[in-house]
């Protein structure tokens, strides 16, 4: 495993890190089987962004006897309310969050303390100017936390916080997808350039962002590195080519500043198809090339299940049921296990009050309504729900 340093924080984090969203749908020893096989092949780094119990504690209990070996990226503002996921500012439900957090954790600090999810100016102008920083900087103060970092799929919230002077480092979503815009017509264009000097097309305040962080010493360490494993696939992926594992944590890995991919594992599995980076071959690693010759260039709309579209009024689990309606639109029938998963949630698409909240909250521009009626029809007819 190679490490880096994390920016001006002054810790060296492993290049691959684990990121523990996929981990909530497992149990305790599945969680300790991913941890254990994390920490075998050098991964020291690991986000908890998620706020639900369970999840918490049986991270906690897989990190027992090695919390000292572990670099923990912990989130302030992502709660717990009423049974559902809740992005908030309201200091008496984020402190509540934060104390569960540690608690869980089994530990009395939070390596990197992350402002959760900020993706408009506006409200990163409001944390900055209110109490909420004041809170975050009493945190630190205490040694709740070692350093302040922040969340943002947003390059320029990135850009604000990079030189704050206040955020050491930044979690942001780093893919090809969605770096790269045409620098022509001509995709056999599109490389012209030595890809590991410069990549011709990426959008401008992305590829300012990159170059403002490693400048100004600010880390960043990387979501949404497979784009939800849509990039996998050539009838998923938005180039129309599939992508590698390796592939995508090269592209994020040769950005600025980039220092760490956290990684959605389910499985040891998972863990050694991403490890494997480590002693894959320039070949391998080649996304330029594949990228080159793509069919096409495109990114809107696309559901990475990052389940910032929560809290739904009804009570939906909108991040699974997109999960499961991708899963079927890749095939010519709806699997009976699928259907049935789908039919062994509590609420379904139909249930939707079309309040358009979670739209509003949804930094990819998901149109969820729509995906919501349409997922009905298929599990009601494909999947023989009625």
């Amino acid at each position: 495993m190679n490490y880096r340093k994390l920016g001006k924080t002054g810790l060296t984090v492993s290049e691959i890190g684990l990121g523990g969203e996929w981990l909530e749908r497992h149990n305790a020893q599945e969680v300790k089987e991913v941890i254990d096989c994390c920490a075998k092949a050098g991964i020291n780094i690991l986000d908890c962004w998620m706020s639900e119990p369970n999840v918490r504690t049986n991270i906690g209990a897989a990190l027992k006897g090695q919390r000292e070996k572990w670099i923990i990226q912990g989130h302030i503002g992502s709660t717990w309310q009423n049974g559902q996921y809740v992005r908030t500012r309201e200091l008496e439900k984020v402190d509540e969050a934060f104390k569960d957090l540690l608690t869980r954790m089994d530990t009395d600090y939070i390596d990197l303390g992350m402002i959760h999810f900020v993706d408009e100016p506006a409200e990163f102008s409001r944390i900055m100017e209110g109490e909420f920083i004041d809170y975050v900087k009493g945190l630190r103060q205490k040694g709740s936390i070692r350093h302040i970092g922040l969340s943002t799929h947003n390059p320029d919230v990135a850009r604000l916080a990079a030189e704050s002077g206040v955020v050491e480092m930044i979690l942001f979503s780093v893919n090809p997808a969605f770096d790269m815009l045409p620098a022509s017509e001509d995709l056999d264009d599109y490389f012209k350039d030595e890809y590991e000097e410069h990549i011709g097309g990426i959008a401008p305040e992305r590829a300012r962002l990159y170059q403002i962080c490693q400048q100004q010493g600010v880390g960043i360490t990387v979501m949404k590195g497979y784009e939800g494993g849509r990039l996998f696939s050539e009838k998923t992926s938005p180039f129309g080519v599939a992508l590698t594992p390796i592939q995508c944590l090269h592209y994020a890995l040769t950005r600025p500043a980039v220092a760490s991919v956290m990684v959605g594992f389910d499985t040891p599995e998972h863990v050694a198809a991403a490890v494997a980076y480590e002693t894959a071959t320039e070949e391998e690693r080649d996304y330029a090339t594949v990228l080159a010759h793509a069919p096409r260039h495109a990114y809107s709309g696309l559901c990475t299940y990052c389940g910032h579209c929560a809290p739904c009024p009804v009570g939906i689990d909108i991040a699974m049921l997109n999960k499961l309606y991708d899963l079927a639109q890749m095939q010519t029938e709806v699997p009976a296990s699928l259907a049935a998963h789908y039919k062994g949630l509590s609420k379904h698409g139909d249930d939707c009050i079309k309040c358009r909240g979670c739209e509003s909250r949804c930094p990819f521009g998901v149109p969820v309504i729509e995906r919501m009626e349409k997922m009905v029809k298929v599990f009601q007819t494909q999947g023989s729900l009625e």
